[in-house]
């Protein structure tokens, strides 16, 4: 029996510690970690105290974790947007390889970067477009790629965004600004842009988008409104975006257990992002004093709540992608019109994929149960990257592959910002040409 691959872990929040670092715990055959990198004392002290690890492989920066020499086979990074670049070009120096969450980075710069470390470094740079790795996007991108729909002439896919994961994220949280994050169409719909991607294998010839923040703004709410749920807010009680509502008693959270007063919130996301401390007085506490508690009209957010983008492929189909921050529950839809069938699909809740073919008659396709988070798609990701460093296969998303949704997400922001129609090919010189600088 071989020995498990050991990981060094850079950036303890949920995605790492929890989404992917958890696989470890149900197979620890296959992978251990033995270092870990976070500036967050508590959160630092949890993991290295969850995965048993010595003072000697505890850091409180990437800097001297990288600083120590190769402590292990791999390494998964999951710091902030727009700290992937430099942690993961150090990592591939010191002769890691590496898993990065996503987006790769916040500028197009940044991508080109790690294209270049990669392939200078001959290491495997793996990015995390998870929903590649789940059962039901792999059964979808089957059907697409054996033909039964025919020529593909038309694309619809949505991207739903629940209210409140609106609110939580892209208003109140990590992703609501431009200048702390990056656009709202490469946080959220890189993974989108890469399903379209592989699914079609049709390059996007021109593309062109529109979008703002319409609703999440102080012109929404009148003067007497104040600036937290917590400072006796008037309409508090009625309002569908209150934090006491969300994240104290969870009775506007659909598919989460009601939470008494004084119950400690379960260690789920979006309960951990909060607070440390996930009493109710910790929690609290948390929304009198950080972001999560702030009125979702009185925030300093700046990316769009909704957007939407046109894209002419080289065969000639016309794809959209919509993306908005408004919607009754979390989940994205699909719609494929081909020359011999039509197939209409949804991922989230209760997903599922039909298939209309056009001489009558219709089939419900059986998808396979997921395991994880993201549709099975999290540890998917993870165990994925373990055979890619078992020398087993090689990875689905490489970071050249994974360049090519982010080139389209950041040209979707020019177009929205310049009100023009994007030319793909001249957008793409442009990348190469900051390959060769």
């Amino acid at each position: 029996m071989t020995r498990p691959l050991e990981l060094a872990l850079l950036g303890a929040g949920a995605r790492g510690a929890h989404a992917y670092a958890s696989y470890a715990f149900a197979h620890p055959d296959e992978v251990r970690f033995v270092a870990v990198a976070e500036p967050d004392p508590l959160r630092r002290r949890r993991f290295a105290d969850e995965h048993d690890l010595d003072a000697s492989q505890v850091f409180a920066s990437w800097e001297e974790l990288i600083a120590a020499g190769k402590l292990a086979d791999g390494a998964l990074i999951t710091t902030q947007d727009q700290m992937h670049v430099e942690p993961a070009i150090a990592a591939l120096e010191a002769g890691y390889d590496v898993l990065l969450e996503k987006p790769m980075a916040d500028s197009l710069a940044g991508c080109v970067r790690l294209v270049q470390a990669a392939e200078r470094t001959g290491r495997s740079l793996q990015i995390c477009h998870v929903l590649r790795y789940t059962p039901f996007w792999q059964t979808l991108h089957g059907i697409l790629t054996s033909g039964r729909l025919g020529r593909i002439i038309t694309v619809e896919h949505r991207e739903n965004v629940a209210w409140w994961h609106m609110a939580h994220s892209f208003v109140r949280g990590n992703w609501r600004s431009r200048a702390l994050s990056t656009p709202m169409i490469l946080a959220k719909c890189c993974h989108d842009l890469d399903l379209l991607v592989w699914n079609l294998n049709d390059p996007v010839l021109r593309l062109s988008s529109v979008g703002s923040l319409i609703h999440y703004t102080p012109e929404s709410v009148g003067p007497t409104i104040p600036l937290r749920c917590t400072d006796g807010c008037p309409i508090e009680s009625e309002c569908p975006f209150s934090a006491l509502g969300i994240y104290l008693d969870s009775r506007l959270l659909p598919s989460r257990p009601r939470l008494a007063e004084g119950e400690g919130a379960p260690r789920v996301w979006p309960y951990l992002t909060i607070s440390d401390d996930l009493s109710w007085e910790g929690r609290l506490q948390a929304l009198k004093s950080g972001p999560y508690g702030r009125c979702v009209y009185r925030c300093d957010n700046d990316v769009v709540d909704h957007q939407t983008v046109l894209m002419e492929t080289a065969s000639g189909a016309s794809v959209t992608l919509v993306m908005h921050g408004h919607s009754n529950e979390e989940h994205r839809s699909l719609r494929f019109d081909g020359t011999q069938a039509s197939l209409r699909a949804r991922f989230g809740g209760k997903s599922e994929i039909v298939i209309y073919n056009h001489g009558g008659g219709e089939e419900v396709v059986a998808i396979p149960a997921a395991s994880s988070g993201h549709g099975g798609g999290d540890w998917g990701t993870f165990a994925a990257f373990l055979r890619v460093l078992r020398g087993e296969e090689k990875a689905l998303t490489d970071v050249r592959a994974s360049l090519e949704s982010h080139l389209l997400a950041f040209a979707a922001e020019e177009a929205r910002l310049s009100r023009q129609v994007i030319d793909m090919a001249a957008f793409r010189a442009q990348a190469e040409g900051m390959a060769k600088e």
